[in-house]
């Protein structure tokens, strides 16, 4: 018996080494610099199970340093030009736009509110989604500069 447990500690050791603790992890990078790519709007009318897609080319600027942001590029029709701050709360990135219309509905969308997010150092996704599931904001960006 004892001569079988010898022969299983050299395995035992080589696979001890294949599992990492949690302090292996590294951190999720904060979001800094400028992104550009696709912002999606897809609607589900009532009356069909097929969404309408609406698509604009942007560019997000994030400063991490003073946590304020920028969107700008294909803004004339779906997204508002935007600014405003920014912050991250576990898997929210949360953005408060400055120029949102204080009353009235909006006829473009601005980047404002909470979205789930996704970033490792490169690419930056964010969706948010409306009630009953029948609208999607996504947000499909890379990293092409960075700022300070």
């Amino acid at each position: 018996m004892k001569n079988r447990i010898l022969y299983l500690l050299p395995f035992a050791l080589l696979l001890g080494g294949c599992f990492k603790s949690a302090n292996d992890t590294p951190p999720t990078p904060i979001p800094n610099g400028t992104f550009t790519g696709t912002f999606r709007l897809l609607h589900r009318p009532n009356t069909s199970v097929v969404f309408d897609t609406l698509k604009a080319n942007i560019t997000l600027t994030m400063n991490s340093s003073n946590f304020t942001y920028a969107v700008t590029g294909d803004t004339a029709t779906v997204h508002a030009g935007s600014k405003g701050v920014w912050g991250l709360s576990g898997n929210y990135a949360i953005f408060t736009d400055q120029t949102f219309p204080k009353t009235g509905v909006p006829t473009k969308t601005h980047l404002n509110g909470g979205y789930v997010y996704y970033y490792d150092g490169s690419i930056f996704q964010m969706i948010a989604e409306g009630a009953a599931d029948t609208l999607s904001l996504q947000y499909d960006l890379k990293k092409s500069s960075t700022t300070n």
